[in-house]
């Protein structure tokens, strides 16, 4: 019996979402497209795979089959990559860009081989591009859910600064309890829903105030902060801010407030260059101390498991 492997990996996506219309998109094909490669599956194996009644569930069968068709996958996907000879770089996005996430990677590209660079708009279409193949690593904040289809590991720790105008009025102070924030307004680069981090600060530190504006850019968002002495937003501790008149940085203590940057990747497989961006920030980490936590002194929205 030979397998085809579209057939197998459109079961696999399907196992892992429970649902159709989801592992459809994930794959770039129609719904449709996909139940005639499941039907067809089952017919050649004899065996209904899904439940399709009241929710997708996988039947007896299907259970069974879905840790061998994984590995099936990931053989021909191996196979795949052993052909064409992994001559191309590590295609990697980004997300989190008022963030600057170009700058932690920038300390371990040189150790980390040769890399090519994109942007995606946020957590859940860098997901979805992994997903599909469409790159193979991805750098960013990764938050729950996360699909059981990708794997991530914590980089980086990143202690945040409040920006805010020289006109706000704890502006002169020499470092702020976050909670003393909480009578300002929270200017996010887009809906507050959508940005995770700033969203749950908010709820932490009882922030009564939150308006967003366009994202244009860092020294354009910085600009609308520093113009109005009511708002202010959070920033990396390190990162270089531009040239604003009106604008400060005022440190976060008591707790400080950590940024986590982690390396996505989707399970299974995948390019031989992952394994060597992955040493390299684990060797930059422990040069930079970058994983330091403390939670009686700085605070996460999810406290790590791996973080020392």
């Amino acid at each position: 019996m030979d397998l085809d492997v579209a057939q197998v990996r459109a079961f696999v996506r399907t196992a892992e979402e429970l649902h159709f219309g989801r592992a459809a998109e994930t794959l770039g094909i129609s719904q449709q497209a996909l139940s005639k490669r499941i039907a067809r599956l089952e017919l050649l194996l004899g065996t209904e795979l899904f439940l399709r009644g009241g929710g997708v569930r996988l039947t007896e069968a299907g259970q069974r089959f879905l840790q061998p068709a994984r590995r099936t996958v990931a053989a021909a996907d191996a196979a795949v990559a052993a052909a064409a000879g992994w001559n191309r770089p590590l295609r990697v996005d980004v997300w989190g860009h008022l963030y600057a996430p170009m700058r932690t990677l920038a300390q371990v590209a040189g150790e980390a081989g040769e890399l090519t660079l994109g942007h995606g708009r946020d957590l859940p279409s860098v997901a979805a591009a992994l997903l599909r193949g469409d790159i193979d690593a991805a750098f960013g904040r990764v938050h729950p859910p996360l699909h059981p289809g990708l794997a991530h590991r914590l980089v980086r720790l990143e202690p945040v600064d409040a920006v805010l105008s020289t006109d706000h009025p704890l502006a002169a102070e020499p470092a702020l309890r976050p909670s003393r924030l909480r009578d300002s307004v929270l200017w996010a680069p887009g809906a507050l829903d959508r940005l995770d981090f700033l969203h749950q600060f908010s709820d932490r530190f009882g922030i009564r105030g939150a308006a967003a504006g366009v994202n244009l850019g860092l020294t354009h968002f910085l600009a609308e902060v520093a113009a109005d002495p009511h708002r202010f937003s959070l920033l990396p501790a390190d990162i270089p801010l531009p040239h604003i008149p009106g604008l400060r940085s005022v440190p976060l203590v008591e707790p400080t407030p950590l940024y986590a940057w982690s390396l996505l990747w989707r399970t299974g497989g995948g390019h031989p260059g992952l394994d060597g961006l992955t040493a390299a920030c684990a060797a930059e980490a422990g040069r930079s101390r970058w994983l330091e936590y403390d939670p009686s002194r700085d605070w996460l929205p999810e406290p790590p498991a791996d973080a020392t």
